[in-house]
């Protein structure tokens, strides 16, 4: 659910119980939940391509077993209703509908033929119709087990659904979700819709927002085309009513928050003009050897920029002079071998520390990064990236014995994923062969439970989770998505953010959620032709955005 001023993202259950919640207390039937479903994806449908008012208007509307395929039959009736043609099919026998979708059926049925969608033999007996829309209301959030599409005849209606992408057939619309994805991680089970326009209702579902990295099986976002979100009147404070047991089943199950929204001003506070340097805090940022320093610069500027008081670059005594001709505000420190790092760190000025950018992957990095967990450093807030993580490939285990319990923040890309996590990775890169199937969310989660310390996986549906279970989804995709932040060193920007805010005093899974959310914003603000050096500078501008 939600921790802070996000958006709630919800799984099909928990969506399954608010709805529930909401019938029960008799304020809202099912059939007007169904209804106004219906309305929101008409509206969204004219919003969208407004040039479908007008002129004779031709639309397929394929409705599935569910109540899915009642919302299915409400669109028909509203689309005929403004002059449309509509062909509508049914997959599955009209008598086993649950109650709500079969009074939509009878109601359609009324003025209305219904054809049974397994009649249907020949995609082009659908393309001849001439549609400008296809409306796939077949199975939404509902869909538990893959769909043997061959069998059932549904491959022919897949087929059609793809048509808009190629230039050759009617835009697909899917309501609440493509047919064929699994709602809780966005995996394809068996095979799935491509959507131009997906309409949901009352939030976000997991579906939505996350990738599957099973090969060949694009699923989540790449499927659902533009997303809408539709108000359908399900107050959040029905679910204040659930029975105990579904309020702890759902806490237990929090996927809480999407970076889509402004963060708090409150979390960036203003520094105050009576405190020194000191007091807004001290991070330690390693660098590597010489010619190695550019990531770890990056690194320690925007450690500085988000306002860290201090920021030192420490690096091996012959890059001393490479980093001191390109950096001014951030100090210099020599710092050779592990050593030296446990004598720095017994300056307990320094609050926060970062490694990994450019440190290299020999045993020297190996043992810096032992040093930064060891007993001298202890209860010191770190940031492990790129090859301090890389470095214990072969010994996970290692790693995690120090990390455990620690303020900790690990940011492993996919690649860095799989070797701290082999097994976590392999279940996840498997193709899903029922749902709910195993997401990125849970191998976040089960990552930060191993580790004992907060887990950031990057990706364009980053994921965060704390060892207690707390889990948040910051997804720059549809409306803020920013394809330019793959460039080389954005990841280096994205450590020197948590490692200043660590520094400032924010907790490791506050400190990754707000400098995940001010990452993406940075590029998005500066747009393309972003570089990662023009992160740290764009900053001001978005921090100035927010009232700070």
């Amino acid at each position: 659910m939600v921790e802070r001023n996000g958006t709630e993202v919800l799984t099909a259950a928990q969506m399954r119980a608010v709805e529930a919640v909401a019938v029960a207390s008799g304020k809202v039937s099912a059939g007007e939940l169904m209804e106004r479903a219906g309305e929101s994806v008409v509206a969204a449908i004219l919003a969208n391509w407004p040039a479908l008012e007008a002129g004779d208007r031709r639309a397929i509307v394929l409705c599935g077993p569910g109540n899915n395929g009642g919302d299915g039959f409400v669109v028909a009736r509203l689309l005929r209703a403004r002059g449309w043609t509509v062909a509508v099919y049914l997959y599955g026998a009209p008598e086993r509908l649950p109650d709500p979708a079969r009074a939509m059926y009878d109601r359609w049925c009324e003025t209305g033929r219904v054809t049974p969608a397994q009649a249907v033999a020949d995609v082009g007996e659908l393309a001849t119709f001439g549609a400008d829309l296809f409306i796939d209301a077949l199975f939404g959030i509902g869909l538990t087990r893959p769909i043997e599409m061959a069998k059932s005849g549904l491959a022919l209606f897949l087929k059609f659904s793809a048509r808009w992408r190629q230039g050759g057939g009617p835009r697909t619309v899917s309501v609440d979700l493509p047919s064929g994805l699994c709602s809780d991680s966005g995996a394809v089970l068996g095979g799935a819709m491509m959507a131009a326009l997906t309409v949901t209702f009352h939030a976000a579902k997991l579906g939505h927002l996350l990738t599957h990295p099973a090969p060949g099986l694009a699923g989540g976002p790449l499927r659902c085309g533009q997303l809408v979100v539709a108000d359908i009147g399900l107050p959040r404070a029905d679910r204040q009513r659930l029975p105990p047991e579904a309020r702890a089943r759902l806490a237990a199950d929090r996927r809480a928050t999407v970076g889509c929204d402004p963060i708090s001003p409150g979390l960036l506070a203003k520094p105050s003009w009576q405190l020194h340097k000191y007091a807004h805090g001290h991070a330690l940022v390693l660098a590597g050897g010489a010619g190695r320093g550019g990531a770890g610069r990056l690194a320690a500027r925007a450690a500085l920029r988000i306002g860290a008081g201090l920021v030192t670059l420490g690096c091996p005594t012959p890059a001393l002079a490479e980093n001191a001709a390109q950096l001014n505000a951030v100090m210099l420190r020599a710092i050779d071998g592990a050593d030296d790092l446990a004598r720095t760190l017994d300056d307990r000025r320094i609050g926060a520390l970062c490694l990994g950018p450019g440190l290299g992957v020999g045993a020297g990095s190996r043992d810096l990064t032992r040093a930064a967990l060891g007993a001298r450093a202890a209860g010191r807030a770190t940031v492990l990236d790129a090859d301090a993580l890389t470095v214990f490939a072969e010994t996970p285990e290692t790693l995690f014995d120090a990390t455990c319990g620690q303020r900790v923040v690990l940011t492993p890309h996919g690649g860095e994923f799989a070797r701290l996590f082999p097994d976590i990775s392999d279940r996840l890169q498997a193709p899903a062969t029922a749902g709910p199937a195993y997401s990125r969310v849970d191998a976040a989660r089960a990552a930060a439970a191993r580790a004992g310390c907060v887990v950031l996986m990057k990706g364009p549906d980053t994921v965060i989770a704390a060892p207690d279970g707390r889990c948040s989804l910051h997804a720059a995709l549809y409306e803020r998505a920013a394809p330019w932040l793959a460039t080389a060193g954005s990841g280096d920007v994205l450590a020197g953010l948590i490692t200043g805010l660590l520094a400032r005093g924010f907790e490791p899974m506050q400190a990754a959620e707000t400098a995940a959310w001010l990452h993406v914003e940075a590029a998005r603000r500066f747009g393309p032709g972003l570089i990662a050096e023009d992160l740290p500078e764009i900053l001001p501008e978005v921090l100035r955005a927010q009232g700070l």
